[in-house]
C-alpha cells in the first residue's frame, strides 16, 4: 500500500487538488498516510496521526512504499522549532513536529535524507497529563496568529491548538471540534471542570464549530484571532480586551 509523506516544515491540505481550494489541514514533516487518489500537481491522503483526508501538493510530499523511520513516534518537537536538515539543508520544524530517528541518524525517505537534531526531544508516551502540565504547553502557543486549517505555531486554528497540545500527553484528538466533541467523557457543570477539559461552542445553528481547553471553571485558552486566555462563564466567552460575548457553550468533555 503506497504512503504519501510530508517532505517540507508544513505542508497545506486542501479540499480538493487546486491551489484555490481552502486549506482544511496541514502536515508537517514526517507527517503522513495512505495514498488515496492522485491528481496532476496533488495527491489525496488520509492522515495516519487523525484519519483526515484532503490534497497535498505534489512537490511538498513523497510517495514511499514503506513508511520511513518510526511509524507512530512519540517522540515530538518540544520547543517552539527546531532544526532538521533536509538533503543536508537547514530546515525549521514547529513545535509538535514528529522525530523519526534519534538525533544524528539519517532517515531515508525517497530521495531526501531526513536528520533530526533534536535539541527539544519530547517524549509524549512518558508525559503524565495533569492541569498543570497541560496549561504549561497551551500557554507555550499564546499569540499564536489564528489560521483556517493551521496546526502549528506558525499559524493554527481552535481544533488543531488542542489537537496538539494533547499531542504532547499521547492523547489523540481528532481533526475538527464538532469531531473532537464526540470523544471524551461528558462534563455537566462548568463548575465541575478541571483544568485540561475541553469546551465546545456551537453556533446559531446548532453546529459546533469552536473548541478552547479550559484553565479553571471561568478560563479559557483557545485560538481565537490569535491564542489567547478569555473569561468564561455558563454562556460561554467573554472577550478580556473588549468585553463581548464571542462564543456560545455548548458541552465540556474530559480526556484524563
Amino acid at each position: 500500500m503506497p504512503f504519501v509523506v510530508c517532505c517540507v516544515p508544513v505542508s497545506p491540505m486542501r479540499a480538493e487538488s487546486s491551489h484555490k481550494s481552502e486549506m482544511i489541514s496541514q502536515l508537517l514533516l514526517g507527517e503522513g498516510g495512505e495514498l488515496l487518489d492522485e491528481a496532476e500537481y496533488f495527491v489525496k491522503l488520509r492522515g495516519s496521526h487523525d484519519g483526515y483526508e484532503g490534497w497535498c501538493q505534489r512537490s511538498q510530499v513523497v510517495i514511499l512504499e514503506q513508511w520511513p523511520g518510526v511509524v507512530a513516534p512519540s517522540m515530538l518537537v518540544g520547543d517552539w522549532t527546531d532544526k532538521v536538515l533536509i538533503n543536508g539543508t537547514t530546515a525549521w520544524v514547529p513545535m509538535g513536529t514528529p522525530i523519526l530517528a534519534p538525533a544524528q541518524e539519517v532517515v531515508q525517505a525517497g530521495p531526501y535524507k531526513l536528520q533530526y537534531t533534536t535539541g527539544s526531544a519530547w517524549n509524549a508516551a512518558n508525559t503524565q497529563p495533569t492541569p498543570e502540565a497541560v496549561q504549561a504547553r497551551a500557554v507555550r502557543l499564546l499569540n499564536t496568529p489564528y489560521l483556517w486549517g493551521g496546526r502549528s505555531v506558525f499559524g493554527i486554528d481552535c481544533s488543531g491548538f488542542c489537537q496538539l497540545v494533547f499531542r504532547f500527553f499521547n492523547i489523540p484528538l481528532l481533526r475538527d471540534a464538532y469531531l473532537q466533541a464526540t470523544q471524551g467523557e461528558n462534563i455537566g457543570f462548568l463548575q465541575e471542570v478541571h483544568g485540561g477539559d475541553l469546551a465546545f461552542f456551537d453556533n446559531a445553528e446548532g453546529r459546533i464549530t469552536h473548541v478552547g481547553i479550559l484553565l479553571s471553571e471561568s478560563e479559557i485558552i483557545h485560538a481565537s484571532g490569535k491564542v489567547r486566555i478569555d473569561k468564561i462563564d455558563n454562556a460561554g466567552i467573554i472577550n478580556t480586551d473588549t468585553g463581548q460575548r464571542t462564543h456560545q457553550l455548548r458541552i465540556i468533555k474530559r480526556f484524563f
